[in-house]
């Protein structure tokens, strides 16, 4: 069960009764990405993890992300502006149902959270901080060599 994904479908939660959970007991990365980009919401509830990537791609793709507050989820969510981070099954479906009730909720978090990732986890973000380093390094000595 460790690599499986459950999407549970909400399209038409409201006008029907049914809730279908569709479990996908295979790993195909187009087919997780292509449900991170349509998602209403993506939970990733772990009880532990370390840095999360699931939800840095899901963040990433705009989406309103749901985190259990563990570990690494909590470096990257920032409760209430980017996302949620919860602590119990009964408060991550109350998150879910309020971010599918509202729409600008889910829409400005999802942006957010795009944002986070842009400013804080891409490779060009860790370049910069890399080339910053160096450049600060060659001042230093700069300064402190004898003539």
């Amino acid at each position: 069960m460790r690599d499986q994904w459950i999407l549970i479908n909400l399209c038409n939660w409201k006008t029907t009764s049914r809730l279908r959970v569709i479990i996908l007991s295979q790993q195909d990365t187009a087919l997780v990405n292509a449900l991170q980009r349509t998602a209403a919401v993506v939970l990733q509830k772990s009880l532990r993890e370390g840095f999360g990537l699931t939800v840095t791609e899901a963040m990433w793709k705009g989406a309103a992300v749901i985190g259990g507050n563990v570990g690494g989820i909590r470096y990257q969510i920032q409760n209430g502006v980017n996302g949620f981070l919860v602590s119990s099954v009964g408060e991550a479906a109350e998150r879910i149902v309020r971010l599918i009730k509202d729409k600008k909720l889910r829409l400005r978090l999802g942006q957010r959270a795009k944002e986070t990732v842009k400013k804080r986890f891409l490779l060009t973000r860790y370049m910069e901080q890399y080339l910053d380093l160096f450049n600060s390094s060659e001042v230093l000595y700069r300064f402190k060599r004898k003539p």
